[in-house]
């Protein structure tokens, strides 16, 4: 397997008509599951649509798995796309659906038709591989649409709105496959979605499009262990303990026996239990919150976060 970046952008910009979508888009992406964020118009299915050659850049080029999107015949068998919207052609039976983009893929017809049975068996519609697509109900249909995308064995696999109308039982099953699938190690994932959750369960990594730029980009892992800030209440007077945290870089506005502190870099709850147990002052509350794939998004696009209670510990 590729194990260098999965995606570079180099000033990668993007035009429908006269109208610019993308603009200089810049950055290099690593991770196992990336996640595509964005609000609607934000640019999310235009970068897709420019990085699988359905769309020429204006400006700039990109590389994925090290090769120049230019050259993208010689990309194909690497990748696999579930696109948003159904491609299907209605009367063809999903196994032979799935051998024929098995075969447009690269692979040969008998080996096409055989992973194709694999694939439907893995997603779960090995008793229904040999219905009419055109019957399918929505979950299937967008299982249907995984198994093709994974038929040829793909280095990247890029899913374009995976769990988009489905139920809650056909949402999970999908999320389920989406992690067997990165946990395999075998395979690298672009996951472009509206929902914040699907990011927040799959992802490791997270590029945020607003108006076609790149607002944010970050290891999401990292972000979502940032202690944003503590409210600290204490049986006595804590004067002290708000002298120790400030040594310590913590910015505290103190009183009435309540703290409200925000964490240096490296300072923990634990080096507070232990600062606060040097002085012999009992904490009675401790609050702390920590920054959600929703406050980062918000942040990003320049939205106020929605209020939330704060999780408690003692």
């Amino acid at each position: 397997m590729f194990d260098g970046p999965m995606i570079e952008l180099r000033g990668l910009s993007s035009r429908y008509g006269s109208r610019q979508v993308l603009r200089q888009l810049e950055g290099s992406f690593s991770g196992r599951v990336l996640g595509l964020l964005g609000p609607n118009g934000a640019g999310k299915s235009t970068l897709i649509r420019t990085l699988l050659g359905f769309l020429p850049p204006a400006e700039g080029t990109a590389r994925i798995l090290g090769s120049d999107i230019g050259a993208l015949a010689a990309l194909r068998h690497r990748i696999g796309y579930m696109p948003e919207n159904d491609a299907f052609v209605a009367n063809l039976s999903a196994v032979t659906f799935v051998r024929m983009m098995g075969e447009l893929s690269g692979l040969p017809a008998e080996a096409a038709l055989e992973r194709a049975h694999e694939a439907l068996f893995y997603v779960g519609l090995g008793e229904a591989r040999y219905r009419r697509l055109g019957g399918y109900s929505l979950g299937m249909k967008q299982l249907a649409k995984l198994a093709q995308a994974i038929v040829h064995g793909p280095e990247l696999l890029i899913l374009d709105e995976p769990t988009n109308s489905l139920d809650p039982p056909a949402r999970r099953r999908m999320l389920e496959l989406i992690r067997e699938i990165r946990d395999s190690g075998r395979v690298r994932i672009v996951l472009c979605s509206h929902l914040l959750r699907d990011v927040e369960e799959t992802c490791d990594e997270v590029v945020i499009l607003h108006q076609g730029r790149i607002v944010h980009h970050a290891d999401l892992v990292r972000e979502r262990q940032h202690l944003q800030f503590l409210e600290i209440e204490a049986a006595g007077p804590a004067e002290g303990l708000a002298e120790a945290l400030r040594g310590l870089g913590c910015a505290v506005e103190a009183g009435a026996g309540r703290l409200r502190v925000t964490l240096a870099a490296g300072v923990t709850v634990r080096d507070v239990y232990r600062l606060a147990d040097q002085r012999q002052l009992a904490l009675r509350r401790l609050q702390f919150r920590r920054d959600t794939l929703e406050d980062i998004f918000l942040q990003a696009v320049g939205a106020a976060p929605l209020p939330r209670p704060a999780a408690t510990t003692a």
